[in-house]
């Protein structure tokens, strides 16, 4: 059996074939050994020739809702509030640490992928903020203190 390095295309797919050859050898045997072998050398070469990009944390939780057919509301179970799942789809509020507590417990995804940084969405600009008014004040009282002489008797 010829086992060597996966450089190019045509490797990858005499790999394929001698994995598929292979499939179903008996433990502890040559064979399942280099079925193991080769098994991580086209691991090696698909995750370098095909990467697959890491997905943000709010990415993530959409592609666990389509795979799974959960849609807002259930996401909102778990976020505490409809109007809070929203802005979480719409990157306008960070997760935060109950939040991944209960991802990651409930939906069981990864809680290390639920960390991740991610890019909020700034607030719009059409709506002006209007300055706060100033509440008044509380006046402070002056505390009289009544001076006692030794003196007075």
């Amino acid at each position: 059996m010829d086992i060597h390095p996966i450089r190019n295309d045509k490797d990858h797919a005499a790999a394929l074939e001698l994995i598929e050859r292979l499939w179903g050898a008996p433990d502890r045997s040559p064979e399942a050994d280099a079925l193991d072998v080769l098994s991580v050398l086209v691991e090696d070469y698909e995750n370098t020739r095909w990467p697959i990009e890491q997905l943000d944390p709010i990415d993530l939780i959409k592609a666990h809702m389509a795979a799974t057919g959960r849609g807002q509301t259930d996401l909102a179970e778990i976020i505490g509030s409809r109007p809070r799942a929203s802005e979480i789809i719409a990157r306008k509020r960070a997760l935060t640490i109950s939040m991944i507590r209960n991802l990651a417990s409930d939906w069981h995804l990864p809680a290390a992928l639920l960390i991740a940084p991610y890019n909020l969405r700034k607030a719009s600009r059409t709506k002006q903020a209007t300055p706060a008014k100033k509440k008044p004040g509380r006046k402070r009282r002056q505390k009289h203190v009544v001076a006692r002489s030794r003196d007075a008797a």
